[in-house]
């Protein structure tokens, strides 16, 4: 294994890696041994534009470049300590989620419009650019936006509330506007180059549904759609393990009809968006400035509910 370690010390040194495939391996964000390890050979014959068969070979030599396999719990506990913290400017919503918005995961927030989604998308874009005693992570921002939601006049203003340079904050931020699904999708994969440039630690796609629901309507579209937000919230997290980076997504919702009783307000993306998150919130709006987020499903936290406010100078409680 030692050798084999050496013998492939650089993309190149693949099998079938020229240096025009390395460079189109980089452009699709498979820089890393690490990356190429856990690709799928027909994901990355597309988006690299290899053939499959070469894509298998390169993947198997990318296997035996790094140590793909068990780790004992002890060596997971050891790797998060690592993990970071985004304070979200409540201390209940804080509470709620043991600290704030966790980097390695992928934290879903989903809501009727108006409930509060966004505005925490925007505090998160700030807070994160605060030094890690300060409840920040001291990295950038990618804001990924599907409903043309991104305002900087709201980031200056928070920005303000918070003591920080308006300006500085949204040289921070990189902000893509996804024309459609396959757009967006792009956008995600080809990140890796901004993320190690600008030490981004933050990554919000607001929403994630809204153009693929746009993009495949109808039942006969269905596995389509779930099999590409499928593969788009795996990138996602892999991103989010590779760079210990924190993914907020916000999610839309429909009405069940079938629901006779009780909340009838369901998250888009069904089974495989349920899955794929980590930490899943779903916000209502209260009277005036309240809202309510509760935890819905986590893998190491309660379920439970908390009430924060959303002001002119931000989320608070």
């Amino acid at each position: 294994m030692a050798e084999k370690k050496k013998l492939y010390k650089d993309l190149e040194d693949l099998p079938g890696v020229g240096e025009a495939t390395a460079e189109k391996l980089k452009a699709a964000g498979f820089g890393e041994f690490s990356t190429l390890a856990t690709a799928s050979p027909q994901d990355l014959a597309e988006l690299a534009g290899i053939s499959t068969e070469t894509a298998k070979k390169i993947v198997e030599a990318a296997v035996e470049a790094v140590d793909v396999g068990y780790e004992t719990g002890e060596q997971v506990l050891e790797r998060r300590k690592n993990i970071g913290k985004i304070a979200t400017g409540s201390k209940n919503l804080d509470d709620l989620l043991a600290g704030g918005v966790e980097t390695q995961a992928i934290t879903e927030a989903y809501a009727r419009f108006s409930s509060g989604k966004t505005q925490l998308a925007f505090q998160l874009a700030v807070n994160v650019q605060k030094p890690v005693e300060q409840g920040g992570l001291g990295g950038g921002v990618i804001f990924i936006d599907t409903e043309h939601t991104f305002r900087p006049d709201r980031i200056i203003q928070l920005a303000e509330a918070q003591g920080l340079d308006p300006n500085e904050v949204l040289k921070r931020m990189h902000v893509a506007r996804a024309e459609n699904s396959d757009h967006q999708m792009i956008l995600v994969e080809r990140a890796e180059d901004l993320i190690k440039e600008h030490n981004i630690k933050l990554i919000i796609v607001d929403s994630l549904t809204s153009q693929f629901r746009a993009d495949y309507m109808g039942r006969a579209a269905l596995g389509e759609r779930q099999q590409k937000l499928n593969k788009h919230v795996h990138t996602l997290q892999r991103i989010a393990d590779n760079h210990n980076l924190a993914i907020y997504v916000t999610n839309q919702v429909m009405d069940d009809p079938g629901m006779m009783f009780g909340d009838p307000t369901k998250p888009i993306g069904g089974h495989v968006l349920a899955h794929a998150s980590t930490y899943r919130l779903y916000l209502r709006k209260g009277k005036d400035e309240k809202r309510i987020a509760r935890l819905v499903d986590s893998p190491n936290l309660p379920e439970g509910e908390c009430v924060f406010k959303v002001t002119p100078n931000g989320l608070g409680d």
